[in-house]
């Protein structure tokens, strides 16, 4: 699963850089090198200990304030690219390096051309991680393919004739998705000094109407159908991958074919909590506290919840963060008990073995859930077309924890298109 995500991610990058092909885009060119000085945070306790972090990305980028598309107008002016880079987390003998390759958007803040903010989603290699026997101490990562985020905040210090440079500070995250645990995952403080070098060739005009088009404001109605494979693990006595299946809907309104915003539902049925059951392990055996889940094996491995939901549409590729409230999901309360009590609980759990306590973190991530993906549309969404499909890679929690990683694939019907004053 991981390395089919890592090969999406990778595509729509290759795609969103090739979807448009004006003159523009031959002076649009990005490239900023940057250097990165922080702080890698203790993942669990009696983790090694660790020097300053040290970061090398270079971000190959295209600047769309001459794209006369919709959305980068609407947008104004971002940048969009891929960065590559190296981070040495400060102990080469326990935590390796990371190789991390990331597709991102960067806006400018603050109504400023001196502040922006980048955000970027994508995966990252490990030369080290988790091994009882050889590598016991950092359990931040157990595979070596790996989710990778951060989100940064620049300031433009200096501009010369060839570059502008940059300090920033921001917040970087490495976690494979709970598709193996230990899944304690990197997080990591840093600042930044990078150098945004300007591109040499003139950009075009666009001081008519041919070169950048005045768009009217429109909104339109839709309602979107999809289905979703992903996995994750249960606990570290059933570390084995399983799929979760789901299938969601919604119904929303878009605005000037640019943002999406939308309510909804889904349904997901997780393969480990049904097994569970049908397996009458400990904790659904006669007399323990979940031995009512063997009633209905089907109704307790199912999760129910309404989402609010919204998107940034890059034309062919949309930017997607979805809260939810679970209505039904009693089988988190058996996976807390496992996961949150003593730590390494076994298999077979016996009765003085000292459970997770259901307080009050357990309340909220019981009910607040969390998905946060890239979309890659069949039909580019600037001609707000009547029937689109999409295939999509998100990440999905419980209040920020990781829950499971999966890919989706869905459908979108666009109707009731209209002009707005």
């Amino acid at each position: 699963m991981k390395k089919q995500l890592t090969i999406f991610l990778l595509s729509v990058t290759f795609f969103s850089f090739a979807q448009t092909e004006n003159d523009w885009k031959k002076s649009a060119f990005t490239f900023t090198p940057e250097v990165l000085l922080g702080l890698t945070m203790e993942a669990n306790h009696g983790f090694p200990d660790t020097q300053l972090q040290k970061q090398i990305v270079l971000n190959f980028g295209r600047d769309h304030t001459n794209n006369p598309q919709q959305w980068a107008q609407r947008l104004k002016d971002p940048k969009t690219g891929f960065s590559i880079g190296i981070t040495d987390f400060g102990n080469l003998d326990s935590l390796g390096y990371a190789i991390t390759a990331m597709p991102y958007i960067e806006f400018k803040a603050f109504g400023s051309e001196k502040w922006s903010v980048l955000t970027g989603m994508g995966a990252s290699y490990f030369t080290k991680k988790f091994n009882a026997e050889t590598n016991p101490l950092n359990q931040a990562v157990t595979t070596d393919v790996t989710w990778a985020f951060r989100m940064y905040l620049y300031y433009k210090f200096l501009s010369l004739k060839s570059s502008d440079l940059r300090v920033g500070v921001g917040y970087s995250h490495h976690s494979n998705g709970h598709t193996r645990l230990l899944n304690q995952g990197y997080n990591s403080f840093l600042l930044s000094l990078s150098a945004a070098i300007k591109n040499p060739l003139k950009y075009p005009e666009i001081d008519s109407e041919e070169n950048i088009p005045l768009y009217k404001k429109t909104v339109y109605n839709y309602f979107a159908l999809r289905g979703g494979l992903g996995q994750n693990v249960f606990a570290l006595a059933f570390n084995d991958k399983k799929n979760v299946y789901t299938f969601a809907g919604e119904y929303g309104r878009v605005y000037n074919n640019t943002f999406k915003i939308g309510l909804g539902f889904y349904y997901r049925f997780y393969q480990h909590y049904y097994d569970y059951i049908e397996g009458n392990e400990s904790l659904v055996q006669a007399g323990r506290e979940f031995d009512y889940f063997k009633g209905n094996p089907w109704y307790y491995a199912s999760n129910l919840g309404i989402t609010v939901h919204g998107e940034i549409f890059l034309n062919h590729v949309g930017i997607d963060l979805q809260l939810g409230y679970n209505l039904h999901k009693p089988a988190y309360k058996l996976e807390w008990r496992i996961n949150e009590g003593w730590d390494n609980t076994p298999r077979v759990i016996s009765k003085t073995w000292v459970l997770g306590e259901l307080d009050g973190s357990y309340k909220r991530k019981h009910r607040i859930s969390s998905r946060l993906g890239l979309k890659y549309y069949l039909k580019g969404m600037e001609k707000a077309p009547k029937n689109n499909f999409y295939l999509g890679a998100h990440l999905n929690a419980n209040l920020g924890q990781a829950d499971f990683t999966e890919l989706s694939f869905g459908y979108v019907h666009s109707f009731n298109f209209q002009e707005r004053k």
